[in-house]
């Protein structure tokens, strides 16, 4: 079996040797980089499994590295930040995070979180759930190509998002609470907050919709969570 590679990318040198730690305790590699000008070259070279990346970093941000990394890969991504507001997950999770989680941070929890993204990751490689493409009206998921049409026209959906959206498409008609989407996109063992999943609603509606404030595939059962209409 490959051992997972796990990439820190922070320039607190107090963090490094927490998070290296941590990984090297879980049976992982790992490999490090402390600015955002040779994190590109070194995701690269090294091939992680996952990163743990910081938001404030010399050079360039962690939100800007994080939505590069995702026109290049699908390698989960694990946000740490100062700032654990949710207008700053937002701004994470719409670049294509993962996961996210503020300092300071407990290291069960982190060794906790990158568990379960590896193991979810391994999940999904082995099973593919979702047929090759939906077609909903105007709407069009071309699930092993990731890609997302709406009246013809490419829409750019984050990982998180596409992966929301193909599941409610994959499963017509059936009301999910956010709590049973938040553990599918993340699994039982993440401490996330659920409202995150509102969030995500609320971007891919703005993606998809004609007018998200009327929806026509992600629709609200209120009290209960969301289902999505194919009729």
């Amino acid at each position: 079996m490959t051992v997972k590679k796990i990439m820190l990318v922070d320039d607190e040198d107090s963090i490094r040797k927490v998070v290296e730690q941590i990984i090297k305790k879980d049976g992982y590699n790992f490999c490090y980089a402390d600015n955002g000008e040779e994190v590109l070259e070194m995701f690269r070279q090294e091939k992680p499994h996952l990163i743990v990346l910081d938001v404030m970093l010399p050079g360039i941000d962690g939100f800007e590295l994080c939505r590069r990394i995702r026109q290049e890969s699908s390698v989960p991504i694990i946000m740490l930040s100062a700032k654990g507001d949710i207008v700053d997950k937002s701004v994470g999770f719409n670049m294509g995070a993962d996961d996210y989680i503020p300092k300071p941070f407990s290291p069960i929890e982190l060794s906790l979180r990158i568990k379960a993204l590896i193991r979810r990751t391994e999940t999904q490689d082995k099973v593919k759930k979702f047929p090759e493409i939906i077609k909903i009206r105007e709407l069009e998921i071309n699930c092993l190509r990731h890609e997302v049409k709406v009246r013809g026209e490419k829409i750019e959906l984050t990982p998180k998002e596409f992966e929301l959206l193909s599941f409610l498409a994959n499963n017509p008609g059936q009301v999910f609470t956010r709590q049973q989407l938040f553990n599918t996109l993340w699994g039982e063992d993440c401490f996330q907050d659920t409202g995150t999943i509102t969030v995500f609603i609320r971007k891919i509606r703005e993606k998809i919709e004609l007018n998200s404030a009327k929806p026509e595939y992600i629709l609200t059962v209120w009290g209960v969570g969301y289902k999505f209409c194919n009729e």
